[in-house]
């Protein structure tokens, strides 16, 4: 770097140029502070730093410690409890098979004179339990049980503010990455999807008027394939039942367990989309026996269901059936099996329904069913239809409402009947 040499005679003629001690104690003051500020603002963040850690540490070990006084099973495995309690007020216009969650209308007990009523129940209150384990035979082990109070009544005075447990489903999975196995009670593997409803919950929405529903005790086995659709093939074999009444206590063989055969079901599937926005569709056989008489016959079905979402906020499902025989299936042909001749009776029908949420705290939701008989058959035609809206205000508290409409076809006429349910609970 070159200096410029200073020129003396110059300088000694320019005015002096001193600096002001007051600049220099002014300048020196802002310099401190700017120093003060960035070495306070890192020891603010350091400090902010250590007490987010700390938080932190203490929240997992409360997490931990309330893993340990968590509710477990015997083996060890963590139990998760959960339930639905629900009060429904409902009312009917005409005279049904069930006052509290009809299926089909029956006719008047005095033509022309229609029975009426209201009343309040407690009994599609559910209980529930579900246990995980991660490792079991190399895949993921799910199980759970489901109750509700449904069962019946007990022989008083209290009639239905007396109701007794009953079984629902319960359920155990293995799960592999493409394949499953599951053995318990649980719906038909051909009809496994149910509407959504905030009423009809000791019996689905549609059971008789299209839906397949009842729960069997059941071996379940099936592969999957992995990749943007997913195609599934599974089989079951189920506990035979002709869906006739037993008595209280001692049973006797029905007319399907007299075959001495299992039903048979298998189905296929393709499943795709994400878990916000699940697509399956799917098709299935049944295969069965009953022996009303001397003879052994066929109770054969075939089914197919979808479940569609094609945005987070509407969700479409359904199910169609053509069968004979099938009332031990959950209400296939109106809960009749046979005609008069003993033959098996010949029935189709099902159901559709749309549900939307159009926020996170309300749902509604609008659909139809009907099976459709033989002729020969005592009912012959029964129709449903229903519409709902559920709302969770706050915390686990809802309230919902239910409007269905059934008509029931008989060779003497048709019977309508006008059925609403409001309810309100709370979910844990």
């Amino acid at each position: 770097m070159d200096i410029e040499p200073v020129n003396t005679a110059a300088a000694a003629h320019r005015p002096s140029r001193k600096i002001s001690p007051v600049l220099c104690f002014a300048a020196g003051l802002l310099l401190a502070r700017s120093l003060g500020a960035q070495a306070t603002s890192a020891d603010s963040l350091a400090e902010r730093l250590k007490r987010a850690e700390a938080a932190i540490s203490v929240l997992q070990q409360q997490i931990a410690e309330q893993a340990e006084r968590g509710a477990k099973a015997k083996s060890g495995a963590r139990l998760e409890f959960s339930g639905r309690v629900m009060v429904a007020g409902f009312g009917n216009s005409r005279r049904v098979n069930n006052v509290d969650n009809p299926q089909f209308v029956r006719p008047d007990t005095t033509p022309g004179l229609p029975v009426r009523g209201v009343g309040m129940a407690i009994r599609q209150t559910r209980l529930g339990l579900a246990v995980r384990v991660p490792d079991v035979l190399g895949g993921v082990f799910t199980g759970d049980l489901d109750v509700d109070f449904y069962g019946g009544q007990q022989p008083s005075s209290g009639g239905r503010t007396f109701p007794l447990v009953r079984l629902r489903t319960a359920r155990g999975f293995v799960r592999w990455t493409h394949a499953e196995l599951m053995v318990g009670q649980e719906s038909p593997l051909i009809s496994g999807v149910n509407p959504v409803t905030p009423a009809a919950i000791g019996t689905p929405d549609f059971a008789a008027s299209g839906n397949l529903w009842l729960w069997l005790p059941q071996v379940r086995v099936g592969v999957t394939t992995s990749g943007k659709v997913r195609v599934g093939l599974q089989g079951a074999v189920l506990a035979p039942t002709s869906g006739d009444a037993v008595a209280a206590f001692d049973t006797d063989y029905d007319l399907a367990e007299r075959s001495q055969r299992p039903f048979l079901e298998a189905r296929v599937s393709a499943a795709w989309g994400e878990p916000e926005t699940p697509r399956e569709v799917g098709c299935g056989v049944h295969q069965g026996w009953l022996v009303p008489a001397a003879t052994r016959v066929d109770s054969r079905a075939v089914a197919c269901d979808a479940t569609l979402s094609p945005y987070e906020w509407i969700d479409l499902r359904g199910e169609i059936f053509s069968g004979e025989g099938i009332r031990g299936l959950g209400g296939g042909g109106i809960g009749q099996n046979f005609t008069p001749a003993n033959t098996p009776l010949k029935s189709k029908g099902g159901w559709m329904q749309v549900n939307v949420r159009p926020t996170f705290a309300v749902r509604l939701g609008v659909g139809c069913g009907v099976d459709h008989p033989d002729g020969v058959s005592l009912r012959r035609r029964n129709d449903a239809c229903a519409s709902y809206a559920t709302v969770k205000p706050f915390g686990p508290v809802f309230v919902g409402t239910e409007y269905r409409r059934l008509r029931t076809e008989y060779a003497t006429g048709r019977y309508t009947n006008d059925h609403v349910t409001l309810a309100a609970g709370f979910e844990f």
